[in-house]
């Protein structure tokens, strides 16, 4: 196995995380809710009597930051080996993963762990496991 060490960050991986953690804890401390991206789409199409706010500010959140960051730092090129065909293909396999895992990465690896949810456990070790093998096939076998 070769590492990329001009891709390898784990100082800006480990502030990430330490981020992400602490911004779903505050958000479950003070709304009671899972930062569940899943769950807080889905709400959307379901959501009760001022129960869409919140959400709404949420995902504008998740959208406006990079953006922001864009602002502040520079904007970052991304490279996605990947053509249109397989993104649609990707993310339509991702939901219907979320879907039948009843949640996400976000709510599970993050949230579930942290609260020690055994179902989240074991979901987040199915997504690993499965992006692993992923990523072996179409690397090494195909």
């Amino acid at each position: 196995m070769n590492l990329d060490w001009n891709a390898f960050t784990p100082g800006p991986a480990l502030a990430g995380g330490l981020l992400i953690g602490l911004a779903a804890a505050v958000f479950v401390r003070f709304s009671g809710r899972i930062a569940g991206i899943s769950g807080i789409v889905g709400g959307l199409l379901r959501s009760m009597p001022g129960d869409r706010a919140w959400r709404l500010a949420f995902l504008a959140g998740l959208l406006v930051a990079p953006w922001l960051y864009g602002l502040l730092a520079g904007p970052v090129q991304p490279r996605i080996d990947a053509g249109w065909g397989r993104l649609l293909l990707a993310g339509l396999l991702v939901g219907i993963g979320t879907r039948y895992g009843a949640g996400c990465t976000s709510g599970h690896g993050v949230c579930g762990l942290s609260r020690l949810s055994l179902r989240s456990a074991v979901a987040t070790a199915v997504f690993m496991a499965v992006g692993f093998a992923t990523v072996y096939v179409l690397r090494h076998l195909l």
